[in-house]
């Protein structure tokens, strides 16, 4: 009875090698260089749901930290304010970086400043649809932020080194999409073959995004 439980684990584990591939994209700007912060995702040929899960994204030093945040629909995202001064919080659905698309995903609040004893205000929000969400405050104009709401399992940020590493996609016929806040035109979707062998991609971005400071 062992031998045959450990040949049926020897066996799925076979399958899972043979059925599964690596994905591994790197994302440049348009003079070549790599793009941290780009959202990139696979589609495979059997798709899988992401799964809904807690995040934070502070306000610190009229800063969104951090610049973009990948969840699932059903998320929970709280916003913490670090500053030391009140933060209007807007959060608005975009298509193309450009707020007023038609979603359910629109909020606002406004979060107290941090204080020598304690953070600052403090708020959650339950983000439903698929789609970016462009994160700005009313009191201070020059403060932007994304989240992405993606609506696949396979969903990565590029690295410093531009690049988002996938394991174990299911083999087959797949689309590979990339955004970025500063690409105002969606990129088409690529086609890959998830095969054993590993996949490879460099994709292009036809803008320079801008520095964000220190």
């Amino acid at each position: 009875m062992l031998r045959k439980t450990l040949f049926l684990i020897a066996a799925c584990a076979m399958v899972a090698s043979v059925t599964a591939g690596n994905v591994q994209v790197q994302v440049l700007d348009k003079d070549g260089r790599p793009v941290p912060d780009a959202v990139v995702v696979v589609y495979p040929s059997t798709p899988a749901a992401p799964v809904a899960s807690n995040a934070t994204i502070g306000q610190q030093r009229m800063r969104f930290v951090p610049l973009v945040t990948v969840v699932a629909p059903g998320s929970r995202v709280r916003f913490t304010n670090l500053d030391r001064w009140d933060h209007h919080i807007r959060g608005t659905a975009a298509v193309n970086n450009v707020p007023g698309a038609p979603s359910g995903t629109n909020f606002e609040m406004r979060l107290a400043g941090a204080t020598a004893d304690a953070t600052g205000g403090e708020a959650d929000v339950v983000v439903q649809e698929p789609g970016a969400v462009l994160l700005g405050c009313h009191l201070h104009g020059s403060m932007r932020g994304h989240l992405f709401v993606t609506d696949s399992a396979y969903t990565l940020k590029t690295d410093a080194d531009g690049i988002a590493r996938f394991d174990q996609i299911p083999e087959g016929a797949a689309q590979l999409r990339v955004w970025h806040p500063e690409q105002l035109v969606d990129l088409p979707r690529r086609a890959l073959q998830i095969g054993a062998a590993p996949v490879l991609e460099s994709v292009p971005l036809s803008v320079v995004p801008r520095r964000r400071r220190s």
